[in-house]
């Protein structure tokens, strides 16, 4: 019987961790490169839920103030 109750606590666990990973936020992920093109300062942003990167534009004082590493998210993209 105590077997049986461990099965079933590990069954119970794995199923609660995996819906822990449900709830990530996908609009966010790590500055892998920036800089400044025409009237663009952008940063390249690779996502933590899908490993693409994609490059964004954003104002001086957001672009000033992130570094190359850093995380961030991104508040009107939803996954990218």
């Amino acid at each position: 019987m105590n077997k049986l109750m461990s099965f079933f606590g590990v069954i119970a666990l794995t199923l609660v961790m995996a819906s822990c990973s449900k709830d990530e936020e996908c609009n966010c992920g790590i500055i892998v490169s920036d800089g400044i093109t025409g009237d663009c300062s952008w940063l390249d942003i690779r996502n933590d839920c899908t490993n693409n990167t994609k490059r964004f534009c954003f104002d001086e004082y957001t672009w000033t103030n992130n570094y190359v590493g850093d995380n961030f998210c991104v508040t009107n993209e939803t996954q990218w």
